[in-house]
């Protein structure tokens, strides 16, 4: 079944003479419970087909299906009350509140989300136990190293149960045995269900993925399955 199905999708920047065409015709389709990993030179189309895939932008042409709902025709409002619902995004920044604990970065989505206090605070505790942060709750953000700060960055991601984790360069501001132990934990979220999306311009990291999409000129133009 397909989480996500980007068909024939493109993405024009610019006018006239200026035209930059990042995405062409571009087919992609992730399933559920999937491991995928893009790689691509800069330039080459990842980057904004992420983009599209998180609903941070829309196809200039095409279509683009999340977890069955198609994006097209969908408001500003509509759309954000999807990403929040269906989505879950890592980054390489982090992107934590700072003056925030580690708990009160993880209930972030859920406030948007209206679940009341009680539950959001049961079930981020439950998120931060599960990336192994049970006794760092109280935290901010300063008080962790790089790799608990990802962890939490994780614990956020997945706490709205998305039908897709997009993690965009995740251990790209972690040193090699950080990189190592974020890997082991999203290795685990994939044998837990979860459907994940990563993209890394690094071999050793795109290996852990079960799928890897190769992007160049905006387009697939290899897709490996291990």
């Amino acid at each position: 079944m397909a989480v996500a199905k980007l068909t024939n999708v493109s993405k024009v920047y610019g006018e006239g003479s200026l035209i930059v065409k990042a995405l062409d015709q571009l087919n992609l389709e992730v399933n559920k419970e999937d491991y995928l990993a893009v790689m691509g030179a800069s330039g080459s189309g990842k980057s904004t087909a992420m983009n599209i895939l998180g609903c941070l932008d829309r196809p200039s042409h095409g279509s683009y299906e999340l977890n069955g709902q198609a994006i097209e025709g969908l408001d500003d409002d509509s759309l954000a009350d999807l990403r929040n619902q269906e989505l879950g995004f890592v980054f390489q920044q982090f992107h934590l509140l700072p003056e925030a604990s580690a708990l009160e970065n993880v209930m972030l989505p859920m406030i948007y989300a209206g679940v009341p206090i009680a539950e959001r605070t049961q079930k981020a505790q439950i998120a931060l136990k599960r990336v192994g942060l049970a006794d760092r709750i109280k935290n901010r953000p300063n008080q962790l190293s790089g790799g608990q700060q990802q962890r939490v960055a994780i614990a956020r991601a997945i706490i709205n149960q998305p039908a897709l984790l997009l993690a965009d360069e995740p251990t790209g501001a972690l040193d090699s045995k950080t990189t190592e132990d974020v890997l082991n934990l999203f290795d685990e979220l994939h044998k837990q269900g979860i459907t994940i999306v990563l993209v890394t311009h690094e071999d050793d990291v795109a290996k852990r993925a079960k799928k890897i999409a190769r992007f160049k000129d905006g387009k697939v133009v290899e897709l490996e399955n291990k």
